[in-house]
């Protein structure tokens, strides 16, 4: 039986936290210093009029997702308007994309004039529902964005078949997936084109940056002229052929990117055993579900490990207030987004100045109640570097959520 624990015992109320140790992020030693240091040391900063250290990254990148191009820019919010530009859509067409991501996967469908149209997600994966995107399609759909959210494939036989039936461009969004796999394909490699962020919290990072992937040649030719200024490979300097802007990455970064490549094969190994483990650890654990991994071969990056927390087994305590316990006992974690992205201000308010949507568009009335809920009440997140940790620190996780519950239920049993 369980020993009994007190709220004072809690670490957020002044008790010892269970988990004794620190989960430190980014990971470096001397060769990524090594490798910077020198680019420095060189004054050949920048691209593409300086070094090779973009194109051997992007080479690097394409070939370890399995993809024939990659190009490189400034963020994973651009690295998706590359895509969609890419892609062929026009003002006042429509992009499905899910309500529980990033406000990026959304806000960029804005900046190129087109409206998203959010589908909800399903309960057991966070990531959006295939049985709910037909019914969103229109004559003005031309694109859908699923996130693989958490590092989790989303249902990409589904989703591939409806956007086929229907003439639909897929770009993938893996910001978050970084050396995932679905049925041996790494995600971004799937669709027609898959964006990433190199931004400093994901799994492989130079601070800030993206890259977007893709075996078309075409979307691939304009996507790297748009991130150049519009330039073409064969043109002049002050040649401008595209709509593009400045987006280039630096050899700094490139170089960076480069040393982080080599560890993320057995980073993903760690984080996708940890997370296996956590599993097994929760299973009997009442008032916590970890998301499902489906019924296909998958490789799950774990950019984040996210668990469905029931209060009901939990003294009825607040979300919010159970994930404040659980970060004082030393788990990395947070409840995630606060609502779903169509209650952002930007959409709800129509703050967008975009000539081409039509007036009609409004979401104050969608309700997509699978993200709500899992914003609401039910969402909390570990982070990606807690998942390197040992087996021993995944049993330390597991223990603290024990902890707390022991201590809340022992509060409603006393009736204090």
């Amino acid at each position: 039986m369980n020993k009994a624990i007190s709220v004072d015992q809690l670490a957020i109320h002044g008790g010892d936290p269970t988990v004794k140790r620190t989960f430190p992020w980014p990971i470096f030693d001397d060769q990524d210093v090594q490798a910077v240091a020198d680019v420095v040391r060189s004054g050949q900063w920048g691209n593409p009029d300086c070094g090779d250290a973009v194109a051997t990254f992007e080479q690097q990148f394409a070939d370890y997702c399995g993809s024939k191009y990659a190009v490189s820019c400034v963020n994973g919010s651009v690295s998706l308007r590359l895509a969609l530009i890419a892609c062929g859509v026009r003002p006042g067409d429509e992009v499905i994309v899910p309500p529980y991501t990033f406000i990026a996967t959304a806000s960029v469908v804005l900046e190129v004039n087109c409206v998203p149209v959010f589908v909800d997600i399903d309960p057991d994966t966070y990531n959006i529902d295939p049985q709910k995107i037909e019914a969103a399609i229109t004559e003005r759909t031309r694109a859908i964005i699923p996130v693989h959210f958490a590092g989790l494939s989303c249902d990409m036989n589904a989703i591939l078949a409806i956007a086929q039936k229907h003439n639909m461009r897929v770009i993938e969004d893996a910001a978050h997936a970084h050396g995932a796999e679905y049925k041996g394909k790494k995600l971004g490699s799937i669709g027609d084109a898959g964006s990433f962020s190199f931004q400093s919290s994901k799994n492989l990072t130079s601070g800030e940056g993206g890259i977007v992937v893709t075996n078309n040649e075409s979307l691939y030719q304009m996507m790297n002229s748009l991130r150049n200024v519009g330039r073409l490979p064969d043109g002049q300097w002050y040649d401008h052929f595209n709509p593009g802007c400045n987006y280039r990455v630096t050899q700094l970064q490139a170089v960076l990117l480069s040393e982080q490549l080599k560890r993320l094969d057995e980073q993903t190994r760690i984080r996708n055993e940890n997370g296996l483990y956590l599993d097994q650890l929760l299973a009997d654990i009442e008032g916590v579900t970890s998301l499902s991994r489906g019924d296909v071969a998958l490789r799950h990056c774990y950019h984040l490990y996210i668990v469905k927390y029931d209060k009901t087994k939990f003294g009825y305590i607040p979300k919010k207030e159970f994930v404040s316990m659980l970060a004082a006992e030393g788990v990395p974690c947070s409840a995630g987004y606060p609502h779903p992205l169509y209650k952002q201000p930007l959409f709800q308010q129509k703050n967008w100045q975009c000539y081409a949507i039509p007036d009609s568009v409004a979401y104050t009335q969608v309700n997509c109640p699978e993200a709500e809920r899992a914003c609401a009440d039910e969402a909390v997140w570990i982070f990606q570097q807690a998942m390197l940790g040992t087996r021993n620190d995944m049993e330390s996780f597991a223990e603290a959520i024990r902890k707390i519950r022991r201590a809340m239920l022992n509060v409603v049993e006393s009736g204090s």
